[in-house]
């Protein structure tokens, strides 16, 4: 056998799209104390958006019971009728909507729904509308599919929400979508029932524009706060929402893969379409497992959601014991966005200056040992997210570490 082997590298052809597209800047906090602790550094990590809590024990026998029943075999590509069912059970019990199984989309996470309904419904130069701070994966999606996001600017001010005259103000004739994430990621704001009524009545005067709810945190709410979803609250928008889910955060089911969503059947139908020729069906196992998550026992979420609330609380009582550092009081997922734009400048102990939030949080992960995010990954500069879910002595911990950071800052 004769190997050719001219000493060339070989060329790679690479989509231009992908020069705007930046790497999930979690996953890289992550690998990066990964790596940290691999070289033995005691890092304490608050980055990652991922429960500590293990999954429940029903849901993992469930699962394995399915393995021994042979259920490994491919599924209908949108999901099993079994989970469909669950589903819009689940909607129906907990959010109030009725979905027919055929109006029910099953796929690999969350972010896979709205990957798949993004594809399904934009053209080239088409808006969506983005409240900023964002998830960080949300204006990537949209430019990989050829859309253009329109972010629409919150404040401290107003609670990290947009208002109804911001939303009016972003919407324009080539809008196509809204997306609406609450409980929110970053920020952790929450809109009431009557923000969002008043949002519904600006959306009504605009029948282009469907909305994409992301209600993924919506069992990891506190003080009493109680979730709706917007489907529920304008009902007059029915026909125009995705209502969009998964198992991975209130099931602590982040590896588990499972997302769905509720909507009209046109798009069901061509996110069905789009997953056939992608990724196929979700992992059998893992559906059968969801099953058990929605239709099993919930009274482990009051337990879970008491222990979240309890690290909320102090977290915000420290950061606002730092000086040069602020937040808002979240009312739901579990993180914080604080601001330490009062910080940025400031020299560092061993030199160099704190210029922006990325360098900032590269000296709490380099002189305090804590991994946060930087908030300009999430479209707001001068921030860092600080991400809740783990132990509560490691939460301690990592917020005298910041504080001690914050102080030797000159």
């Amino acid at each position: 056998m004769t190997f050719i082997n001219k000493g060339q590298p070989a060329v790679t052809h690479l989509a231009k799209k992908l020069a705007s597209i930046k790497p999930s800047a979690t996953r890289d906090v992550t690998a990066k104390v990964a790596d940290l602790k691999a070289a033995g550094v005691d890092v304490i990590s608050l980055g990652a958006g991922e429960p500590d809590f293990d999954t429940p024990d029903n849901i993992k026998e469930a699962a394995i019971r399915a393995i021994r029943e042979g259920k490994t075999k491919y599924t209908k590509v949108d999901g099993i009728p079994e989970l469909k069912e669950a589903i819009a059970k689940k909607f129906r019990r907990e959010n109030g909507l009725s979905f027919g199984t055929d109006q029910i989309s099953v796929n690999c996470g969350s972010k896979h729904t709205i990957y798949n309904a993004l594809v399904s419904s934009l053209e080239p130069g088409d808006e969506v509308v983005i409240p900023s701070p964002y998830w960080v994966s949300y204006p990537d999606m949209v430019m990989l599919v050829g859309g253009v996001p329109r972010f629409i600017e919150t404040s401290l001010g107003s609670g990290m929400k947009i208002t109804p005259e911001t939303l009016d103000k972003a919407i324009t004739p080539r809008t196509r979508w809204l997306i609406f994430n609450s409980p929110s990621n970053p920020t952790g704001a929450t809109y009431t029932r009557n923000e969002m009524k008043a949002l519904g009545q600006v959306l009504l005067q605009y029948p282009q524009v469907l909305i994409m709810t992301d209600d993924i945190y919506e069992h990891i709410v506190y003080d009493d706060f109680e979730f709706e979803t917007l489907a529920a609250v304008v009902p007059e928008l029915f026909d125009r929402i995705l209502t969009t889910n998964g198992v991975a955060k209130s099931y602590a089911m982040t590896g588990w893969r499972i997302g769905f969503a509720g909507g009209p059947v046109d798009l069901i139908k061509a996110m069905a379409k789009v997953q056939s020729q992608s990724t196929s069906n979700p992992c059998s196992i893992s559906q059968w497992a969801s099953v058990e998550a929605l239709n099993g026992p919930q009274d482990f979420m009051a337990e879970r959601r008491a222990a979240f609330q309890e690290r909320r609380d102090h977290v915000v009582r420290r950061i606002d014991e730092i000086s040069g550092l602020t937040c808002t009081n979240p009312k739901g997922a579990f993180y914080v966005f604080v601001n330490c734009e009062e910080l940025l400048g400031k020299t560092m102990p061993l030199g160099g200056t704190t210029e922006s939030d990325v360098e900032f949080i590269a000296y709490l992960l380099d002189h305090g040992h804590v991994a946060t995010v930087p908030g300009s990954a999430f479209g707001m500069s001068g921030h860092f997210r600080i991400s809740y879910a783990t132990s509560l002595d490691a939460v301690k911990e990592a917020c005298d570490r910041i504080d001690t950071a914050c102080a030797a800052l000159e």
